[in-house]
């Protein structure tokens, strides 16, 4: 890593700004653009050079990572009025970690190689705690030569990367598969701890014998211990699982394979943002099981 090397990311929700101070902290010059003025002026106020357009952004650096929430926005960020691609942007890299539907990374890359711009398709897992420290994970799908140009920026990002293919979209796939897993895993967990609730069990106890024991799982852990300090502030929103499992199951119904899990988790968890809790963490899919209880 040369201390002063430059990175673009557009986008600095949770994830993106954790990835932001990482980066800062290890001497890269990062250059931020988002559309809530206080992200950028706590950006700003880290030491970060804030830009008013995608474009301007692009401007200042080989490698624009995008942290946006869909792919509609990505459009937006790389299409749209001041974007990217209105940049004379030829030669430089777009990193998309965003977790959206392999057939919108395949043609996002086509679109963006008509102006000669390069994609790596590097969907981020790991929340924002792990983001900012560098320990996040990234599934890697992209020409190796493309990755290798961008080994420092890799490197100093994550220490847990995943090399999936060279085929664009595939990384998005890999994301999908795991995301799926990851909203069984939390619905289930919020189900076994609200019956255990229901039953009259101390969910203080009941949560710690999980968490030692065959039903344990990281999202487990992580999402319940939250519930039992009924904090419910948002690390990871439920809308966006609930966008993320829609995606995977989508995915699945394309490839005529049946998730008859994967639907029933996302049930429950469109039942949750259908109760106002979208903007809550998504731990808040518990309050969907604890609801009518009495």
């Amino acid at each position: 890593m040369k201390t002063g090397s430059s990175v673009g990311i557009i986008g600095i929700g949770a994830m993106g700004m954790a990835m932001a101070k990482n980066l800062h902290r290890k001497g890269f010059a990062v250059f931020v653009r988002d559309v809530r003025a206080e992200a950028e002026q706590e950006a700003q106020a880290l030491g970060m050079h804030a830009h008013v357009t995608p474009a301007s952004v692009a401007a200042h650096t080989d490698l624009i990572i995008i942290v946006v929430v869909n792919a509609q926005q990505i459009d937006d960020v790389l299409f749209g009025t001041a974007g990217i691609a209105q940049e004379n942007a030829r030669g430089k890299t777009v990193m998309l970690c965003s977790t959206i539907a392999p057939e919108d990374t395949v043609r996002i890359a086509q679109r963006l190689a008509v102006h000669g711009i390069s994609v790596i398709d590097a969907p981020i897992s790991g929340g924002p705690a792990r983001a900012e420290a560098g320990t996040m994970s990234i599934m890697l799908a992209a020409d190796s030569a493309l990755l290798q140009r961008h080994e420092a920026v890799l490197a100093a990002l994550s220490d847990k990367q995943f090399r999936i293919s060279d085929a664009i979209g595939d990384g998005a796939k890999a994301k999908l598969v795991n995301n799926l897993l990851a909203g069984i895993n939390l619905v289930a967990g919020a189900e076994a701890l609200a019956l255990g609730m229901q039953i009259g069990l101390d969910p203080r106890k009941l949560f710690d014998v999980i968490s030692a024991s065959s039903g344990a799982s990281w999202i487990f852990a992580d999402r319940m211990a939250r519930v039992l300090n009924d904090d419910f502030a948002p690390r990871a929103f439920a809308h966006i699982l609930t966008k993320d499992v829609g995606l995977a199951t989508a995915m699945a119904d394309a490839a005529k394979f049946e998730t008859p899990l994967g639907d029933a988790a996302l049930n429950i968890f469109r039942e949750t943002v259908d109760s106002g809790w979208a903007a809550l963490d998504d731990a808040a899919v518990i309050k969907t099981y604890l609801k009518d209880q009495s």
